[in-house]
């Protein structure tokens, strides 16, 4: 516990990891607000599915775009700017499903609410990747394991006022969240510290994309994303299929339970191998723990190990998100976390689609747990793969 307490005492800590948190909920917390809504409204699921899938691939998208903004000056007039934007964007959204518009012009809602979401994780990530490097794991271990509380908080707090009020009242939640966090980011001492970096003259658009090392992380890293995503649609498909719908939010929450505290106890840990392999040992370790969910029988059975499983992940993505701190150019940091967030968004979904299609088929939902499993294989796999050697690292700054 030591290692964390050093990193709270952090100038800075205590604000990013608060704001971070408060302002990452949207993320997880408009999605599924903005499915139930248009699905009350329009009594289909098919324009309620087009509504959210709208807004995750347009905030996937436009991330790296405003990252790349971020970086020229600094990531604090962009947040500045979307603490303002983002509740009247989510403010028209209501508007426009709750006053019965046409599709098209829910879409377009969704496009633009989805555009303006705060470029909160990225900003957080690129602060915690300039502290001293002895303390950077843990940092980041504290980074990702309160985005997987995120993900247990956010939906649980959907159902709630859902159920106690109705799902634009959670849009309204979140709103108010994503302003708080994105003012607590841009007013902190670690962004009034901020020194952008001088960008090169000539820069391609895929410059921080293909800088040395970034390929294979974000290909091993989307190889493991599918993986999630097709098991986050396997686990509701498994309880139901065994006759217990209501357990798929349990097990769900185990199975971030489990990330929280191998994230927990990853990040107390000295260790002393290099970030690359330790990033493949960890990939192993998720493929192995994917490994005997086909042999399931029963929704305990299988939330016990997704717990057991699950303490791989938040080590996993903590190692990655130091790997990304480590090798993108120093004039693109927001950007190279950006593109990272991106390619979870939409890897994710693709695992979603695919491990959908493969429940419906003659595969079943063994065959959506097996595509979960060939996933993360193939991370491991993709990690192996020879890249360019990487550039001298820069030196860290006090956060």
């Amino acid at each position: 516990m030591r290692s964390y307490l050093t990193v709270w005492r952090l100038p800075s800590a205590p604000g990013l990891l608060v704001a971070g948190f408060a302002g990452r909920l949207p993320s997880a917390m408009v999605p599924l607000a903005l499915l139930l809504m248009v699905q009350q409204q329009t009594a289909s699921y098919a324009v309620a599915g087009l509504a959210a899938a709208t807004y995750g691939i347009a905030m996937a998208a436009m991330a790296p775009v405003l990252g790349r903004l971020a970086d020229r000056r600094s990531p604090r007039p962009v947040l500045l700017a979307q603490a303002a934007a983002y509740p009247l964007l989510l403010a028209l959204l209501v508007a426009v499903v709750l006053g019965g518009a046409p599709t098209p012009a829910l879409v377009a809602a969704s496009a633009v609410a989805g555009a303006g979401t705060p470029l909160v994780s990225g900003t957080v990530r690129a602060l915690w990747s300039r502290v001293d490097p002895r303390v950077r794991t843990t940092a980041f271990a504290l980074d990702a394991t309160a985005t997987e509380l995120v993900f247990v908080a956010g939906p649980t707090v959907v159902a709630a006022l859902a159920v106690l009020a109705a799902p634009a009242w959670a849009v309204g939640v979140a709103g108010v969240l994503a302003t708080a966090g994105a003012l607590g980011i841009a007013t902190s001492a670690a962004m009034r510290s901020w020194v952008p970096v001088a960008l090169p003259e000539r820069r391609s658009p895929l410059a921080t994309v293909l800088a040395p090392g970034m390929p294979r992380v974000l290909l091993s890293g989307a190889a493991l994303m599918v993986g999630f995503g097709a098991l986050e649609v396997a686990i509701p498909a498994f309880a139901d299929a065994a006759g217990s719908p209501g357990m798929s939010g349990v097990l769900l929450a185990l199975w971030s339970l489990g990330s929280v505290a191998g994230g927990l106890w990853f990040g107390a840990r000295v260790v002393s191998a290099s970030l690359p392999r330790q990033y493949r040992w960890l990939l192993l370790g998720v493929t192995i723990g994917l490994a005997p969910l086909t042999a399931a029988e029963s929704p305990w059975v299988l939330g016990a190990l997704l717990f057991l499983g699950g303490t791989a992940i938040a080590p996993t993505l903590t190692v990655q998100s130091s790997l990304v701190g480590t090798i993108a150019p120093r004039h693109a940091t927001t950007e190279a976390f950006t593109w990272l967030s991106t390619m979870a968004t939409g890897a994710s979904a693709i695992g979603a689609a695919l491990g959908g299609a493969l429940i419906e088929s003659s595969a079943g939902v063994s065959g959506s747990l097996l595509l979960a499993l060939a996933g993360a294989a193939l991370a491991v796999v993709a990690t192996l793969v020879p890249g360019r050697r990487r550039q001298p690292l820069p030196q860290p700054v006090a956060v």
